[in-house]
C-alpha cells in the first residue's frame, strides 16, 4: 500500500446570503475533516468568502471565527460574483491543497476525505485535481437538471473534456494548479477545462448531493445562455490564444473562397444568360466576401501583435512545467532568453 503524504488543506466556501446554512455547514466540515487530521492532512482551515451578503451572513461568520481559530472570513465590499469570490478565497488561503464547496449545504463535506485520498493515492503519478460528480442530483428537473445536462454535453463536445458534471462545485486541487488558473468573469463553470489547458491530471468521482433546505437558489435559466457565450471564450483560449491568425486567417480564407465562387457564378451567368454583372447580386456578394476576408486577416494580424505584447510584457510563457531534474540554478538577475 502506498504511504500517503500529509498536507495542509484550505476549504474555500464562496457564499452570498446563506446565514441559515453557515453554522450547519461549519459543523459538517469540522466533522468530516477532524478524523483525517494527522493521516491525510496535517491541518486545515476554512475560508468563508462573503460575496456581498445582505442578510447578516457576515455576523454569523464573525461569530464562528471567534469561536474557531481554523475559520477565516474574507468579506468582499460588494457582490462580485462566484468566480471573483473563489479567486479571493485562493488568494487568502494558505493550504497546499485547495478544496471548494458551495455554501448552500447541497455539497456534502463528508466526501472530502475520499477525494483527498484519491488525489494522494499514487505518488508516482499524482493527480492534480479531483472533481465531484453529483450522483443523485436533488434539483428541479426543468429549471436545473435539463439545462445543466445540455450545457455539460455542449462543453464536452466543444472542448473535448471528459468531465461529465462541470457544475459540481466540490473539488480538490493542488495549490500550484489552483493559483495558475485564470479565474475571471464567470470562468468557475469551466474550471475542469482550464485545468486540462494547463496539462493537469484530473479525475471525477461520484459525490452526494442534497436538496436545498434554507435560502434561495442564485441560478436560473439565463445561466445556460451565458455558458454558451463563455464557451466561445474558452474555446479560443484553449485552442487559439497563442495563434489567433490560425482562427481569423482560416475564416478569412473561407470568406475569400466564397467571394471567388460568387464571382465565378456571376461571370458564368453573364456568359450563358446575358445577365449584366452590375445587376447581379452574386457580384455584390463576391465583393462583400472579399472585404470580410480582409477584415478577418486584419483581425488575425492584430491578434498576433496582442499575443506577442501580452506574453512579452508579462513574461509569461506559452507552456507550463510539471517538474525538472538536474537543471542548473539560474541567477536571479539573469533574464530569460526571448525568441527572436
Amino acid at each position: 500500500m502506498n504511504t500517503l503524504v500529509a498536507e495542509t488543506l484550505s476549504v474555500i466556501v464562496p457564499l452570498k446570503d446563506e446565514r441559515d446554512n453557515l453554522g450547519i455547514l461549519h459543523g459538517k466540515i469540522a466533522e468530516a475533516l477532524s478524523p483525517i487530521l494527522g493521516r491525510l492532512i496535517l491541518d486545515y482551515e476554512v475560508v468563508f468568502v462573503d460575496d456581498g451578503s445582505t442578510d447578516g451572513s457576515d455576523r454569523i461568520l464573525a461569530d464562528i471565527a471567534r469561536k474557531d481559530p481554523r475559520t477565516r472570513m474574507v468579506r468582499l465590499r460588494r457582490n462580485f460574483g462566484q468566480t471573483p469570490a473563489l479567486q479571493a478565497g485562493i488568494d487568502h488561503s494558505l493550504g497546499s491543497l485547495i478544496a471548494t464547496l458551495d455554501g448552500d449545504l447541497q455539497n456534502d463535506p463528508a466526501d472530502l476525505p475520499a477525494m483527498i485520498e484519491q488525489l494522494q493515492a499514487d505518488p508516482d503519478a499524482p493527480l492534480d485535481a479531483v472533481f465531484g460528480e453529483r450522483a443523485r442530483r436533488q434539483d428541479a428537473l426543468l429549471i436545473r437538471k435539463i439545462p445543466s445536462r445540455i450545457a455539460n454535453w455542449l462543453i464536452r463536445y466543444v472542448t473535448g473534456s471528459p468531465i461529465r458534471d462541470m457544475g459540481c462545485t466540490i473539488r480538490v486541487f493542488r495549490r500550484e494548479l489552483a493559483e495558475s488558473l485564470p479565474l475571471y468573469g464567470e470562468m468557475h463553470r469551466f474550471i475542469p477545462v482550464l485545468c486540462l489547458m494547463h496539462g493537469a491530471r484530473i479525475m471525477q468521482v461520484p459525490v452526494r448531493h442534497h436538496a436545498r433546505i434554507h435560502g434561495q437558489t442564485k441560478y436560473n435559466l439565463t445561466r445556460t445562455f451565458r455558458v454558451i457565450l463563455d464557451l466561445i471564450t474558452i474555446k479560443f483560449l484553449s485552442s487559439f490564444v497563442t495563434r489567433p491568425m490560425h482562427l481569423m486567417g482560416g475564416c478569412g480564407l473561407a470568406s475569400l473562397c466564397l467571394g471567388l465562387v460568387f464571382l465565378i457564378t456571376a461571370i458564368i451567368m453573364k456568359s450563358t444568360s446575358g445577365i449584366f454583372l452590375t445587376g447581379n447580386p452574386f457580384l455584390l456578394l463576391s465583393a462583400l466576401m472579399v472585404m470580410v476576408a480582409f477584415q478577418f486577416f486584419s483581425m488575425g494580424l492584430l491578434g498576433e501583435l496582442l499575443t506577442r505584447t501580452y506574453f512579452e510584457s508579462t513574461r509569461r510563457r506559452a507552456y507550463t512545467v510539471r517538474s525538472t531534474l538536474n537543471l542548473p540554478q539560474r541567477s536571479t538577475h539573469q533574464e530569460p532568453r526571448r525568441a527572436a
